[in-house]
């Protein structure tokens, strides 16, 4: 003996929004700023992270102003390698984290965080 279960089949509508989407033209020339601005960032960056792999005695004074919780110290020392963007320094008996910051029409674009650790 067999079973007879009705299947329903749902016809499928596209939704009316699915139809013609309009997508609004692309500007990239914020996108190209902020890709420039962070280039930037990145070769600061580069210059604190090559001052604290090739210089021991740089890298003493970072961590001692730090363990004396001076943090204007810190900042001072990091700043005097040529940094020019706005940069966050935290630190903690773990390491050390910075985050530089760029504006774009005084607009913040991007930001590059950097870790590192020293215990």
């Amino acid at each position: 003996m067999y079973y007879y279960y009705p299947v329903y089949i749902y016809p499928v509508y596209p939704y009316p929004n699915q139809i013609h989407r309009q997508y609004p033209d692309v500007n990239t020339g914020y996108l190209h700023q902020s890709a420039q601005e962070t280039s930037t960032l990145m070769k600061e960056a580069s210059i604190v992270l090559d001052e604290f792999a090739d210089s021991e005695e740089f890298s003493k004074k970072v961590m001692e102003s730090a363990q004396k919780s001076n943090m204007d110290e810190v900042e001072r020392l990091i700043k005097s390698l040529g940094v020019t963007s706005d940069i966050n320094v935290n630190f903690n008996p773990d390491g050390l984290r910075m985050e530089f910051i760029s504006k774009v029409k005084d607009t913040e674009c991007c930001r590059l965080m950097v870790a590192l650790r020293w215990s």
